[in-house]
């Protein structure tokens, strides 16, 4: 059990622990006594600003201790600690939460776990049932027709696909990049539901996404919510058409210069 009231001993030992947080701290400058604290029954850690660059409010704590009847102190542990107003690191956060859209580079793997909310099990056929052979064809010939192979034809041979939960993910982040909310949007003539630029997905999601198509406008490549729009809607206006100059002026009354 702690100690209220430090030891006068090891209370008084301010020069033995000052000479030993200074050996710590060299080269840099030791700072003065801080303060002392009570660790225990006859066991007090003394404390000295730190001088040290980019260690701002840390400070150097030497913890003093005596034994039982003696009256000699000696130094138990030098270490250099935060103090109350402290300059931190901030809190190890780790890589999952941390990482954000854009951070993987070229070589990086992101293995999705297998418990990812945003995925579920896909179609896949573990038993292929054997297929007919024609007559033209022997037994030993390729299984084709089978069940897998026809998945895979269709894009079903997939472990993992989107889940509901993945699609309305998916859904509320292109929204909040290309949706009708935005600033673009608003000032949009039409919407992309009616632009000639406009690459319609496969499934559930092409009900109110696609793709854009127009290098010129700031979604090209993206997906866009239908209810999204921009300047280079396909039709949005009327090309300006080629006004032809007009004729050259002729000055009559001034001189020309020989």
């Amino acid at each position: 059990m702690r100690s209220r009231t430090p030891d006068r001993l090891c209370a008084e030992a301010v020069e033995l622990a000052r000479d030993a947080a200074a050996q710590a701290a060299h080269p840099h400058r030791l700072g003065e006594h801080l303060g002392l604290v009570a660790d225990g029954e006859r066991l007090v850690t003394h404390f000295f600003g730190s001088e040290e660059p980019g260690y701002r409010g840390w400070r150097w704590g030497v913890t003093v201790a005596r034994a039982s009847r003696a009256r000699y102190v000696t130094v138990d542990e030098v270490a250099l600690t935060p103090g109350p107003e402290a300059l931190l690191a901030p809190d190890w956060v780790p890589w999952s939460e941390r990482l954000r859209p854009g951070d993987l580079g070229p070589g990086d793997l992101l293995p999705a776990e297998e418990d990812d909310p945003r995925l579920e099990p896909g179609y896949q056929a573990e038993e292929t049932p054997p297929s007919v052979p024609s007559a033209e064809e022997p037994e030993t010939g390729p299984d084709r027709g089978t069940v897998r192979e026809v998945a895979e034809e269709l894009g079903l041979g997939r472990s993992r696909v989107l889940s509901r939960h993945g699609l309305s993910e998916a859904a509320d982040r292109w929204d909040e990049q290309f949706g009708a909310a935005t600033p673009m949007a608003q000032a949009a003539p039409a919407s992309c539901l009616s632009c000639g630029f406009l690459i319609p997905l496969a499934g559930s999601l092409r009900q109110a996404f696609g793709v854009c198509g127009n290098e010129y406008a700031p979604a090209d490549g993206r997906v866009v919510s239908l209810a999204y729009g921009c300047g280079a809607h396909s039709e949005a206006a009327e090309p300006p058409k080629h006004q032809a100059p007009p004729p050259p002026v002729v000055d009559d009354l001034g001189a020309d210069p020989l």
